[in-house]
Protein backbone atom coordinates (compact mmCIF):
# COMPACT_ATOMS: atom_id res chain seq x y z
CA UNK A 1 0.00 0.00 0.00
CA UNK A 2 1.21 3.26 -0.79
CA UNK A 3 1.33 6.05 1.33
CA UNK A 4 0.14 9.58 0.21
CA UNK A 5 0.83 11.65 3.26
CA UNK A 6 4.98 10.63 3.02
CA UNK A 7 5.24 12.26 -0.11
CA UNK A 8 5.72 15.61 1.31
CA UNK A 9 8.17 14.53 3.23
CA UNK A 10 9.84 13.17 0.47
CA UNK A 11 9.89 16.19 -1.29
CA UNK A 12 11.57 18.27 1.44
CA UNK A 13 13.80 15.38 2.15
CA UNK A 14 15.33 16.15 -1.09
CA UNK A 15 14.88 19.50 -1.16
CA UNK A 16 17.04 20.58 2.50
CA UNK A 17 19.40 17.44 1.39
CA UNK A 18 22.07 19.75 -0.77
CA UNK A 19 21.63 22.29 2.35
CA UNK A 20 23.62 19.86 4.56
CA UNK A 21 25.72 19.54 2.23
CA UNK A 22 26.60 22.79 1.41
CA UNK A 23 27.51 23.80 5.19
CA UNK A 24 29.64 20.67 5.49
CA UNK A 25 31.92 22.18 2.36
CA UNK A 26 33.85 24.64 4.71
CA UNK A 27 33.68 22.58 8.29
CA UNK A 28 35.02 19.54 6.63
CA UNK A 29 39.25 21.77 7.12
CA UNK A 30 40.17 22.41 10.45
CA UNK A 31 42.08 25.20 11.71
CA UNK A 32 43.91 26.05 14.81
CA UNK A 33 43.14 29.67 14.69
CA UNK A 34 40.11 31.56 14.12
CA UNK A 35 41.43 34.27 11.80
CA UNK A 36 42.76 31.59 9.62
CA UNK A 37 39.45 29.83 9.45
CA UNK A 38 38.12 33.43 8.61
CA UNK A 39 40.50 34.20 5.91
CA UNK A 40 40.23 30.32 4.43
CA UNK A 41 36.15 31.45 3.76
CA UNK A 42 36.55 34.60 2.41
CA UNK A 43 38.84 33.48 0.43
CA UNK A 44 36.40 30.20 -1.13
CA UNK A 45 34.18 33.27 -1.56
CA UNK A 46 36.07 35.09 -3.51
CA UNK A 47 37.03 32.23 -6.44
CA UNK A 48 34.53 31.25 -9.02
CA UNK A 49 33.64 27.96 -9.62
CA UNK A 50 34.92 27.11 -13.10
CA UNK A 51 32.48 24.20 -13.25
CA UNK A 52 28.90 25.59 -12.25
CA UNK A 53 30.41 29.24 -12.88
CA UNK A 54 27.44 31.19 -10.79
CA UNK A 55 28.24 29.95 -7.41
CA UNK A 56 31.70 30.41 -5.36
CA UNK A 57 33.85 27.68 -4.56
CA UNK A 58 32.84 27.93 -0.89
CA UNK A 59 29.25 26.82 -1.53
CA UNK A 60 29.99 25.02 -4.88
CA UNK A 61 29.77 20.49 -4.57
CA UNK A 62 31.85 19.98 -8.25
CA UNK A 63 34.95 18.49 -8.17
CA UNK A 64 37.13 21.11 -9.18
CA UNK A 65 35.68 23.31 -6.43
CA UNK A 66 36.82 20.73 -3.85
CA UNK A 67 40.40 20.37 -5.37
CA UNK A 68 40.52 23.86 -5.39
CA UNK A 69 39.31 24.30 -1.53
CA UNK A 70 42.07 21.98 -0.54
CA UNK A 71 44.26 23.35 -2.39
CA UNK A 72 43.51 26.79 -0.68
CA UNK A 73 43.57 25.24 2.75
CA UNK A 74 47.21 23.47 1.68
CA UNK A 75 48.41 26.72 0.76
CA UNK A 76 47.18 28.34 3.70
CA UNK A 77 48.77 25.29 6.03
CA UNK A 78 51.92 26.16 3.91
CA UNK A 79 52.20 29.79 5.65
CA UNK A 80 51.22 31.49 2.02
CA UNK A 81 49.55 34.87 2.20
CA UNK A 82 46.11 35.77 1.03
CA UNK A 83 48.03 37.79 -1.83
CA UNK A 84 50.08 34.75 -2.84
CA UNK A 85 47.31 32.55 -2.92
CA UNK A 86 45.37 34.90 -4.95
CA UNK A 87 48.30 35.43 -7.28
CA UNK A 88 48.85 31.47 -7.83
CA UNK A 89 45.13 30.66 -8.69
CA UNK A 90 44.82 33.75 -11.15
CA UNK A 91 47.92 32.94 -12.83
CA UNK A 92 46.53 29.66 -13.24
CA UNK A 93 43.45 30.15 -13.83
CA UNK A 94 42.81 33.85 -15.20
CA UNK A 95 40.69 36.58 -14.22
CA UNK A 96 37.77 34.26 -14.89
CA UNK A 97 38.14 32.53 -11.23
CA UNK A 98 37.46 36.19 -9.81
CA UNK A 99 34.33 37.03 -9.07
CA UNK A 100 35.48 40.62 -8.95
CA UNK A 101 38.40 40.87 -11.61
CA UNK A 102 40.36 43.90 -11.95
CA UNK A 103 40.02 46.90 -13.44
CA UNK A 104 42.86 46.75 -16.91
CA UNK A 105 42.24 46.58 -20.41
CA UNK A 106 41.72 42.45 -20.44
CA UNK A 107 38.41 43.28 -18.33
CA UNK A 108 37.29 46.19 -19.79
CA UNK A 109 34.61 44.54 -21.24
CA UNK A 110 33.20 42.62 -18.89
CA UNK A 111 33.00 45.73 -16.36
CA UNK A 112 31.56 48.26 -19.56
CA UNK A 113 30.13 45.88 -21.32
CA UNK A 114 27.05 45.79 -19.83
CA UNK A 115 26.41 49.60 -19.65
CA UNK A 116 27.60 49.71 -23.41
CA UNK A 117 24.33 47.54 -24.33
CA UNK A 118 22.19 49.35 -22.33
CA UNK A 119 23.36 52.90 -23.82
CA UNK A 120 23.14 50.92 -27.64
CA UNK A 121 19.43 49.66 -26.58
CA UNK A 122 18.12 53.07 -25.45
CA UNK A 123 19.58 54.51 -28.76
CA UNK A 124 17.76 51.72 -31.04
CA UNK A 125 14.67 52.09 -28.96
CA UNK A 126 14.28 56.08 -29.60
CA UNK A 127 15.54 55.46 -33.11
CA UNK A 128 12.33 53.01 -33.47
CA UNK A 129 10.82 55.36 -31.71
CA UNK A 130 11.25 58.50 -33.95
CA UNK A 131 10.47 55.81 -37.12
CA UNK A 132 7.72 54.51 -35.66
CA UNK A 133 6.15 58.10 -35.02
CA UNK A 134 7.32 59.83 -38.37
CA UNK A 135 5.76 57.04 -40.02
CA UNK A 136 2.08 57.30 -38.50
CA UNK A 137 1.84 61.51 -38.40
CA UNK A 138 3.08 61.55 -42.32
CA UNK A 139 0.44 63.60 -44.56
CA UNK A 140 0.21 62.93 -48.14
CA UNK A 141 0.82 65.48 -50.61
CA UNK A 142 -1.98 66.78 -53.33
CA UNK A 143 -0.83 64.25 -56.05
CA UNK A 144 -1.05 61.32 -53.34
CA UNK A 145 -4.28 62.36 -51.75
CA UNK A 146 -5.66 62.63 -55.46
CA UNK A 147 -4.15 59.03 -56.22
CA UNK A 148 -6.03 57.42 -53.10
CA UNK A 149 -9.69 59.37 -53.58
CA UNK A 150 -9.24 57.50 -56.75
CA UNK A 151 -8.23 54.32 -55.98
CA UNK A 152 -11.01 54.40 -53.04
CA UNK A 153 -13.59 55.04 -55.26
CA UNK A 154 -12.79 52.91 -58.45
CA UNK A 155 -10.42 50.47 -57.75
CA UNK A 156 -9.26 50.46 -61.02
CA UNK A 157 -8.86 54.02 -61.94
CA UNK A 158 -4.97 54.06 -61.68
CA UNK A 159 -4.66 55.30 -64.92
CA UNK A 160 -7.03 54.86 -68.23
CA UNK A 161 -5.00 52.65 -70.71
CA UNK A 162 -4.32 49.93 -67.86
CA UNK A 163 -7.88 50.59 -66.76
CA UNK A 164 -9.29 49.39 -69.48
CA UNK A 165 -6.30 46.94 -70.21
CA UNK A 166 -7.02 45.26 -66.80
CA UNK A 167 -10.62 45.28 -67.36
CA UNK A 168 -10.28 43.42 -70.97
CA UNK A 169 -7.80 41.36 -69.18
CA UNK A 170 -10.48 40.67 -66.33
CA UNK A 171 -13.22 39.89 -68.05
CA UNK A 172 -11.31 37.81 -70.54
CA UNK A 173 -10.06 35.18 -68.04
CA UNK A 174 -13.35 34.80 -65.57
CA UNK A 175 -14.60 33.84 -69.38
CA UNK A 176 -12.10 31.84 -70.10
CA UNK A 177 -11.39 33.67 -73.06
CA UNK A 178 -7.68 34.18 -74.35
CA UNK A 179 -6.78 37.61 -74.82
Amino acid sequence: MYNYYLVPLYILFVLFLPLESQTATLAEFSFSDPNQAKAFRELSEQFRCLVCQNESIAASQAGLARDLRRQIYEMMQAGKTKRQIIEFLVARYGDFVLYNPPLKPATYFLWYGPFLLVIIAVFLGIQILRTQQGARHGELSSEEQAQLAAILNDPYSLDSKSNSDSKLSLNAKSRNIPS
